[in-house]
Order: C-alpha cells, then sequence, then structure tokens
C-alpha cells in the first residue's frame, strides 16, 4: 500500500459535537414536535443552498424559524454550543508529530473560520475546506478533488475519515483511502494497521 501523507477528517460528529439534548430542549420549551427543527433545517433544499455557500448562515437560521413558525427556537436551535473532541485532537497531533499532514472537510457554513477559530482548529490541522467556499459538498467528488489540488497529493495519499458511510462515496471514487469514523479507537486502529500512525504498545 502506498504510503498515506495526510489524514482529511469530517467535522461535526468527527472533531466537533453538539449535545443533542440541547435540541430536544429547545423543542420542548417551545412546545415543538420531537425532531421537527432538524426536519427542517436539514431538508435537502435548505442544507444545500447554505452548505455551498449561496445563502448565509443567518439566512439559513431565518428561513428555518420561518418554516418552523417561531423565529426565536430557530435562533437558539442555531447558537447552540459546541465543542472539539480532544480525543480526536490528540490523534491530529500525534500524526503531525509523525509527519502525516492534517486537514479537515466539512459540508459547513459561511461561519465555519470563526467557529474554527473559537476551537482554535489551526493549532491541530493545517487547512480546514468548507463547502461553502469551495461550492460543492460531500460526497461529490469534486469537493475531494478541490483538496487533493489545494494539498497537492495524489487521491492515494490522503486518507478520509467521516461518520457518515453516505459522505465517503465521493472520496472512493477518486481512489483515496477511507474509514467509517464510529470513535478514536477505532480510527487510531486502522491508521496504526495502515503505518500511519506507529503502535505505541509496540513500540514501547
Amino acid at each position: 500500500m502506498p504510503p498515506i501523507r495526510a489524514v482529511l477528517f469530517d467535522l461535526d460528529g468527527v472533531v466537533r459535537h453538539f449535545d443533542p439534548e440541547n435540541v430536544a430542549r429547545i423543542e420542548r420549551t417551545h412546545e415543538l414536535e420531537p425532531g421537527s427543527i432538524e426536519a427542517i433545517a436539514f431538508a435537502p433544499h435548505r442544507l444545500e443552498e447554505v452548505t455551498t455557500g449561496r445563502i448565509s448562515r443567518r439566512d439559513w437560521v431565518e428561513r428555518i424559524g420561518g418554516d418552523l413558525g417561531n423565529a426565536a427556537a430557530a435562533e437558539e436551535w442555531g447558537s447552540q454550543p459546541f465543542q472539539a473532541d480532544e480525543e480526536v485532537l490528540d490523534l491530529a497531533d500525534e500524526l503531525r508529530a509523525n509527519g502525516i499532514r492534517t486537514a479537515i472537510l466539512t459540508n459547513g457554513t459561511d461561519t465555519i473560520r470563526a467557529e474554527a477559530a473559537e476551537m482554535n482548529l489551526d493549532a491541530h490541522f493545517d487547512a480546514v475546506f468548507n463547502s461553502a467556499e469551495i461550492g460543492w459538498t460531500k460526497p461529490d467528488a469534486r469537493a475531494f478533488q478541490h483538496v487533493l489540488d489545494a494539498m497537492r497529493l495524489a487521491p492515494h495519499e490522503v486518507f478520509f475519515t467521516d461518520d457518515s458511510a453516505s459522505k465517503l462515496a465521493g472520496a472512493e471514487r477518486l481512489g483515496m483511502p477511507t474509514h467509517l469514523f464510529e470513535g478514536v479507537f477505532g480510527l487510531r486502529s486502522v491508521l496504526q494497521a495502515a503505518n500511519v500512525l506507529v503502535d505505541e504498545e509496540v513500540s514501547g
């Protein structure tokens, strides 16, 4: 297997996490049906508009509020707290210490730069690629090709992990090695098997 020179991470569900209980609490507070906010927010046409940069995150939240008939609930949903996964950040640091480049590719909005700065992601990743700036979303192969071109790497040199199986398809189409993220332990094991990470127990 050719050597892997970079690991590309998804953002939400891998590097960054939201507490799902916050959404449930907002819906209870505003007497909304469970799941109603995200059913509107993540409707394909709504999501496509914001993640390709055709509308801003502000416009997205306002439209969610309009469709929901509850602007306050949409505002609360749109300003939920989030946190970076410290174990994933540690893994990214370990990769970089081993000479492996790290980056993020997210189906994001126009506020990703500010959110990345808030989490200090620049200290752990060489680049954050955002679909709202690229113009194509995962799993479109063009989103992945943009990353490869920017990093000046071949597909077989970039390992991609995402917590959504459907998002892996574009990367696989280009010949990138992929992994369905279900936790740091599993990802670490796969990277060790691919000789991207040194197994600390074996190395002593």
